[in-house]
């Protein structure tokens, strides 16, 4: 009876071995192939190439070659690598390579803030691929390089207010336009399709703004004033036209048959003037100042007041008279 429970026991425990055997061989086999899954896909000997896209690839003595078939493919480890991922959708390129505003100096030495975006698309994948090195860095500096000195060419007013018109002008300079003279333009050197271009933003920067308004400020002052100075003068001229109006019409009532002025009354009229003064104000007046004529006319100045005197004096003074 001992026998046969010790027996039991052992039978027990060699199964459990095995079990455990089998798990972890079974563990072991599944870590092997999991990691030799990841090897293979981290060296992407197996890849695939997606809708839309295309694989450049790199072969032994470096020739390159495009791959465009959509599907898995198989390639060597050491022989091959992958080069590039190339889309072959719409893609973006945004002015100075960054979607924040960049600094240019327009014509007229004003510095803006502009950016812009670059809508394009391959259509080559040779031409751009293989036949260009990095050649999303040589579209970037030649892209740059012809959007600015079209930007710097404008006057700042129409950077600011022909917005419209001058994206018109550079998608058509991206689109058409050698790269220099003689040269071939963007779309024949890439390979690619320029789909369109847009003018983002273009603004003065914060300094530059204040002292606009500033200067606004004073040009509205200024014209304030010269609009006060046109009335001020229209005033004038219409108070001179009277006046040479009323000149006329004397002359007309009392000059001569013949249209002329007697110079004598206009004289008399300025020396009546000056009289008509001296009368209304005689305090600390002891001369007056009448202007020599040919013909002098007869001018009669009011005597001036005697000083008060006493009483007593007046009489004696009438007595001595009579």
């Amino acid at each position: 009876m001992a026998d046969n429970q010790h027996q039991q026991q052992f039978l027990r425990r060699a199964l459990v071995k095995k079990v455990l055997r089998r798990i972890i061989a079974l563990v072991t086999i599944v870590c092997l192939v999991y990691g030799l899954i990841a090897l293979v896909y981290a060296t992407k000997t197996i890849y695939k190439v997606k809708m839309n896209y295309a694989v450049v690839l790199e072969r032994f003595g470096g020739a390159r070659e495009a791959v465009t078939d959509v599907g898995w493919h198989v390639r060597w480890p050491f022989f091959t690598r992958i080069e590039q991922e190339v889309a072959l959708m719409n893609q973006r390129l945004y002015l100075g390579g960054q979607l924040e505003p960049m600094r240019i100096i327009s014509k007229g030495n004003v510095a803006l803030w502009t950016s812009g975006v670059l809508t394009y698309r391959i259509r080559d994948l040779e031409t751009w691929a293989i036949q260009n090195l990095e050649p999303m860095q040589l579209l970037q500096g030649d892209y740059d390089g012809i959007v600015k000195d079209l930007l710097q060419a404008e006057p700042v007013d129409q950077l600011i207010s022909d917005r419209e018109e001058i994206k018109e002008k550079i998608f058509k300079e991206l689109k058409s336009s050698p790269i220099n003279v003689g040269g071939p333009t963007l779309e024949k050197k890439y390979g690619i399709d320029i789909v369109s271009f847009v003018l983002k933003e273009t603004r003065f920067g914060d300094k530059l703004v204040e002292a606009t308004e500033e200067k606004k400020r004073r040009e509205l002052i200024a014209e304030a004033e010269n609009y006060a100075a046109d009335q001020e003068a229209s005033r004038i001229r219409k108070l001179y036209a009277a006046y040479v109006d009323g000149i006329q019409a004397l002359q007309k009532s009392i000059g001569r048959t013949d249209g002329m002025t007697d110079t004598a009354i206009l004289q008399f009229l300025t020396q009546q003037k000056w009289a008509t003064a001296y009368e209304k104000n005689q305090e600390g007046q002891h001369t007056v100042v009448i202007q020599n004529t040919e013909m002098s006319p007869a001018l009669t100045l009011p005597a001036p007041q005697a000083p008060s005197a006493p009483t007593a004096n007046k009489a004696g003074s009438n007595t001595k008279s009579q």
